[in-house]
């Protein structure tokens, strides 16, 4: 069994937070998940890329230059704490920090660093087996300055979760205000109809994710195939030839069904797969 997770607050080893923390008292802040396999980081550059844009779009200070630097010098120490893991998720979260009460940020905060590394047993150059998915009631709100962003108010996507759990499934699809398909609740959507490779356009809702960047830009054209953006309906996921769903601890993950449809072939997601671990060599 994997022990318990190893902790760092701003490069120090701690089993704490000091209070008061905006990160905790409104979800100032943003995080990144990170799988790690031998203290390595896979795709960091895609992460870091993102935290910088979102800093920048929630006007941290300093996010050129102090924040991203310590962000990368502490994300080095905790990988090589934890070099005798063979596989870790990362969670790498950077609040605005302390500041006196009420919304407005301090003039000039602290940001701090917080690192949570936990063990995984499991072997993640396996796919996983094809999930079962359910439709989540609560749906994504709308916020276009927002969308995009991995930042730390994740409640739609804590009940989504746990709606899924209660009907049995392993994810729940998300949709948007106006009942479009978004996302799932961990990760970025994909279907394939016709002989094209769809996803829903990030404009008012959802998160930019690393490997659904990386299937757009990089593996969907490596088989053959170009990525698009699009609006999806229920309806489209269950006439689809295929879905599947990413993100950074699965890779890629193939749907076994959603409503009345089942998929017992999932031939794109194994060939899309299969350029994901050519990158993790």
């Amino acid at each position: 069994m994997a022990g318990s997770p190893a902790i760092w607050l701003d490069g120090e080893r701690t089993t704490a937070l000091p209070l008061p923390d905006r990160g905790l008292d409104f979800g100032d802040g943003l995080f990144e998940t990170l799988l790690v396999n031998q203290s390595r980081i896979l795709f960091p550059q895609l992460h870091m890329q993102r935290l910088e844009h979102g800093l920048a779009t929630l006007r941290f200070p300093d996010t050129d230059s102090n924040t991203m630097a310590l962000v990368g010098q502490q994300l080095t120490l905790a990988c090589e704490a934890i070099q005798s893991w063979r596989w870790a998720a990362l969670r790498l979260t950077v609040t605005r920090g302390q500041g006196p009460r009420g919304y407005a940020p301090p003039a000039h905060p602290a940001p701090r660093i917080i690192i949570i590394a936990t063990q995984l047993e499991s072997n993640h150059q396996a796919m996983r087996p094809a999930a079962q998915l359910a439709l989540a009631s609560i749906r994504w709100s709308s916020q276009p300055a927002l969308a995009g962003l991995k930042h730390l108010n994740r409640l739609e996507q804590v009940l989504a979760a746990a709606q899924a759990r209660e009907a049995g499934a392993d994810e729940a699809l998300m949709l948007g205000q106006q009942g479009n398909a978004i996302s799932v609740s961990s990760g970025n959507l994909f279907i394939v109809t016709g002989g094209r490779l769809l996803t829903p356009a990030i404009v008012d809702s959802g998160i930019a994710g690393t490997r659904r960047r990386r299937v757009m830009e990089l593996w969907a054209p490596a088989i053959g195939l170009a990525a698009e953006e699009a609006t999806l309906s229920t309806a489209d996921l269950e006439s689809a030839d295929e879905v599947f769903y990413s993100n950074s601890l699965v890779g890629l993950r193939p749907v076994a069904s959603f409503g009345g449809r089942q998929w017992l072939d999932h031939p794109v997601c194994e060939a899309l797969y299969s350029q994901y671990l050519g990158e993790m060599v």
